[in-house]
């Protein structure tokens, strides 16, 4: 793709392998909309494609998760198949594991299934992200298809589709996971208490022109630190295996021959396999651990420390 677009543009490859894969990751310009939508109180709000990608993982989660769950609620649990087992094996794993002993007994119950829906939600929009449907597609297109390039099928192919590569995705995540911190301390200590635990009490009151100041800020900052790792851990891999598999290109234009790129492929492609393989781990661990976050910050607002 890169050396085609060298090609019509009269650029190098070098030039071009920067806005190549910035253009993979990224969300697509609203310039290109899945689906075009008039504008509200002069806000666009047609469908870009990390917004289609969110709804394809709430489809897809609404399937493979919701739908079999309460088809065996319904039955009395005396249809179980073992896909609901499964799906039951990690319930009691984020249940016990991340809920439990973060919030406690009493409010396991109350914030469970809201860590579920983070971590299954995080889960497969990380996961689906891995799956190359696009690329298949934009092949397709280009030596099959070859429709116009402001067609539907040409729009499908601006941006990346790792929806949780987007920072807005990722900070409407953090947003929910910061009104929850504060939700469990009110309903836990009442609104008045909830602000007056942020700050250890009994202090000298010189200490508190300081120290509420920082901890206001650290309201602020988990949710920032939530949607920034989320971020950057599923948007890095593909950078990495886009700016391996570019080297090809690179080497090949610097020596002017296509047979040095080749040969760079035979270490290029099996590195961007690795990569491949370790963003396979990615995809669970940062789900795992934005979930994790979240319980370890609404715990700390139900069960204050100092």
């Amino acid at each position: 793709m890169i050396a085609a677009n060298t090609s019509h543009s009269g650029q190098s490859v070098l030039d071009q392998v920067g806005p190549n894969i910035i253009h993979h990751v990224s969300n697509s310009d609203i310039s290109h909309p899945i689906i075009q939508l008039p504008k509200l109180f002069g806000i666009d709000f047609s469908v870009t494609k990390h917004v289609f990608m969110l709804w394809i993982v709430a489809v897809i989660v609404s399937i493979v998760i919701v739908f079999p769950i309460r088809a065996y609620l319904s039955s009395n649990g005396k249809k179980k198949s073992k896909w609901v087992t499964f799906i039951e094996y990690i319930v009691e794993f984020v249940k016990d594991t991340i809920s439990s002993p973060n919030v406690g007994p009493n409010w396991v119950m109350t914030w469970t299934p809201l860590f579920l829906t983070f971590f299954f939600f995080i889960l497969f929009a990380n996961g689906i992200g891995m799956v190359p449907i696009f690329d298949t597609i934009g092949l397709l297109d280009r030596f099959f298809l070859k429709t116009d390039s402001h067609s539907t099928i040409n729009n499908l192919l601006h941006g990346g589709v790792t929806a949780t590569g987007n920072f807005n995705v990722t900070a409407g995540l953090a947003v929910v996971t910061f009104f929850s911190i504060i939700i469990a301390g009110v309903k836990k200590h009442g609104f008045i208490k909830h602000w007056k635990n942020l700050v250890p009490h009994g202090l000298a009151w010189p200490v508190y022109i300081i120290l509420i100041p920082i901890e206001l800020m650290g309201l602020f900052v988990k949710p920032f630190a939530l949607t920034m790792r989320l971020a950057a851990n599923m948007t890095g891999g593909h950078i990495a295996i886009l700016a391996l598999l570019s080297l090809m290109a690179i080497i090949g234009e610097m020596f002017a021959s296509a047979s040095v790129g080749i040969g760079v492929g035979f270490i290029a492609v099996p590195m961007a396999a690795a990569i491949y393989g370790l963003e396979i781990i990615v995809i669970l661990v940062q789900a795992y651990v934005f979930t994790l976050l979240t319980a370890v910050f609404v715990g700390m607002a139900i069960n204050v420390h100092h």
